[in-house]
């Protein structure tokens, strides 16, 4: 049937390898927080909790394409939506029922706490994040005359994604009732800070297509852009190491963050010789050994 799409089309659609992340991120939230991996009814709500996470970024990414249809028709012509692979009927219903999934996902995951010792309100501290990210979907992606519009005003729309991301973490810390561990809060931090230097960096790859939108690029220059995420990566060098200094981390376990850093560092000729799409790519594999690394430390 036209415009329904095979399986390859909705997983581009809905970036599920990218989704997948977020079902790591709750676990490694759970992991940090409890110091191994979670069992019994903890592994019940964390993996509710992921399924949540992935099937909420589904949603979000589906969105993300379906209100961005005529910027892809530019940048990204071989997306689903934009090749005709997917409708965008299909499309919008595919990402109400998802994001249902997601909702029902949460529910359950309280259902279950509320029979545990730390109770509903232990619990409800998730419930406060996925909230959150829920509000910051809505004022990013919608266009309504309530939203904040985050997407067209470049670095908040940044800082929200940012956000959005190292959310996940805390998610799966307050799955098993720990919301407030600080080894939870160096990952959160952490994935802010990679995310928000990323997306910064792939506004400047996008441009083209970027008419309207007052990102950092749009509005300074793409270099003043590039140091701007530069600096941003500076912190999160930063970010990466005190915790080891200061003993949220055993400092022993510090050489774990060495292939982290080793690639943040490659980051800057990649940036200032305007290879933009190479410059993201290294900071998101430069962020995916980082918590690779914390979750070693955690677990040893």
């Amino acid at each position: 049937m036209a415009g329904v799409g095979g399986i390859g089309s909705w997983w581009t659609l809905f970036r599920a390898g990218n989704s997948t992340t977020g079902v790591l991120g709750v676990f490694l939230g759970a992991v940090l927080a409890l110091g191994q991996m979670p069992s019994g009814d903890l592994a019940f709500i964390t993996a509710l909790h992921a399924l949540s996470v992935m099937c909420f970024m589904c949603s979000w990414n589906a969105l993300n394409d379906y209100l961005d249809l005529e910027i892809d028709r530019i940048n990204r012509p071989d997306r689903p939506i934009p090749s005709g692979a997917i409708s965008q009927s299909s499309a919008k219903r595919a990402i109400v029922l998802i994001l249902m999934l997601s909702l029902l996902s949460i529910a359950g995951a309280g259902a279950i706490a509320s029979e545990l010792e730390g109770g509903i309100e232990g619990w409800y501290p998730a419930l406060v994040i996925w909230a959150g990210a829920l509000l910051l979907l809505m004022n990013y992606e919608s266009t309504s005359r309530f939203s904040l519009r985050l997407k067209e005003r470049g670095l908040p729309g940044n800082i929200a994604i940012g956000l959005s991301v190292g959310m996940v973490v805390l998610f799966g810390a307050a799955g098993v009732f720990q919301p407030l561990h600080p080894r939870a809060w160096v990952a959160f931090l952490a994935g802010f800070l990679f995310n928000l230097a990323r997306e910064i960096v792939k506004d400047v790859e996008d441009m083209e297509g970027d008419a309207g939108r007052e990102t950092l690029a749009m509005k300074l220059s793409p270099d003043k852009a590039r140091t701007i995420a530069w600096a941003i990566l500076l912190i999160t060098l930063v970010s990466i190491l005190v915790p080891f200094a200061i003993g949220i981390f055993p400092e022993l376990h510090l050489v774990g963050v060495i292939p982290s850093v080793v690639l943040l560092l490659m980051v800057k000729p990649k940036l200032f010789g305007s290879e933009d799409h190479a410059a993201q790519m290294l900071i998101k594999r430069s962020m995916q050994l980082c918590l690779v690394a914390f979750l070693a430390s955690s677990l040893l």
